[in-house]
């Protein structure tokens, strides 16, 4: 009674703060609408009575989303790149606190910015003097084979064995399954990162604790930098299992079962039938998966920076990311994360632009 109290008199008190930020926000919503319509009446009255173009109608319908993307990303990339370009950090902050255009010949030089690149390649990124570019980066490449080998496997794995029929007592219960499969993905990572942590405590954690029950002495998970890695990874596999499969058994349920039959009738064994039918006709679903788990699990930093924090693996198990976050939030090195981000960003473009030329992976995508 006391709890249920408590929940009342605190919705009690939220509600005036909720009313007032309401009345805030429906005259900005309002002015975003209106503004949506006025640029696709615009843009369509250009497209099709200036131009004549025959695609007016789609590009109107797209004109308020490339506007967005271009205001909310694409300053910020441009604001990223001029930090670059400087030396600004935690003792000459006050230097940048009011800078202006006028300032960006004496604030923002490319001296800075290549001595900021310099940096990036040749000087330890964090303190501890292992933390080179050069072992983060490999670090982050075995960090991101290693969890997508996984995720294609087991995730192609599950989606096989709910592609067919499953049934407990004549009922089917794949969709049970498919439910209880993505809880992993559908949980905040935060909240992952955090539960997991305590899981893999030394004396007091479940996966210890069940170890020694078989007879096994549990390693050290967070002070042993190795362990400490395997640990992250076993964390993110769990986590990144659920989306493939649920993509890959999308792709699976779009493949038509004549094809299946066909191959049974001229006796065609299931390996057969996997490698040329199945991955084939994957390839358009599996190809954009797969880069965009390149992506995510190049760029998590989530599950590694709160799982090391604060233990003996700190700025042991780093990848680039997570030295990117640590080198510019908790040393205050902006120019030079900024440069670092930069960095990152290019290699990873670089390592998805090949995976797309010699995958084929948008070939499908493309032809039609």
């Amino acid at each position: 009674m006391d709890l249920l109290n408590a929940i009342i008199q605190g919705f009690q008190k939220a509600l005036p703060a909720f009313g007032k930020s309401m009345q805030e926000l429906v005259p900005v919503i309002f002015l975003i609408v209106v503004g949506a319509v006025l640029l696709e009446v615009v843009v369509y009255f250009i497209l099709d009575k200036v131009f004549k173009s025959k695609h007016a109608l789609p590009y109107t319908l797209l004109a308020p989303s490339a506007l967005g993307l271009a205001v909310f990303l694409g300053w910020p990339l441009i604001y990223n790149v001029i930090i670059a370009f400087s030396d600004w950090k935690l003792n000459t902050f006050l230097k940048y606190k009011d800078w202006g255009l006028g300032s960006f010949g004496t604030l923002f030089t490319l001296e800075y910015g290549l001595n900021n690149l310099q940096k990036v390649f040749t000087q330890p990124l964090l303190t501890t003097p292992q933390s080179t570019f050069w072992i983060i980066f490999a670090r982050t490449i075995l960090w991101t084979v290693i969890n997508l080998v996984f995720h294609v496997s087991g995730g192609m794995i599950l989606a096989l064995l709910l592609n067919r029929p499953l049934k407990i007592f004549g009922l089917d219960v794949r969709g049970l399954y498919r439910t209880l499969l993505i809880i992993p993905w559908a949980i905040p990572q935060v909240v992952v990162a955090l539960v997991w942590r305590g899981e893999f405590h030394a004396q007091y954690g479940f996966v210890n604790i069940m170890l020694a029950k078989i007879g096994i002495q549990g390693p050290q998970w967070l002070s042993d930098p190795i362990w400490g890695f395997v640990m992250v990874c076993l964390v993110n596999i769990w986590l990144g299992i659920p989306f493939m499969t649920v993509i890959i058994l999308g792709g699976l349920q779009s493949i038509a079962g004549e094809y299946f039959e066909a191959a049974e009738m001229d006796g065609a064994s299931w390996w057969q039938q996997f490698r040329a039918i199945t991955l084939p006709l994957l390839q358009p679903v599996l190809g954009p998966a797969i880069t965009l788990g390149t992506i995510w699990t190049f760029n998590n930093l989530t599950i590694i920076f709160l799982m090391s924090q604060g233990a003996g693996i700190t700025e042991k198990v780093d990848i680039l990311v997570t030295a990117l976050y640590t080198a510019a939030f908790s040393y205050s090195k902006y120019g030079f994360g900024a440069m670092f981000s930069i960095v990152i960003f290019l290699i990873l473009s670089c390592i998805a632009y090949a995976w797309l030329r010699t995958s084929g992976a948008l070939k499908g995508v493309t032809e039609a």
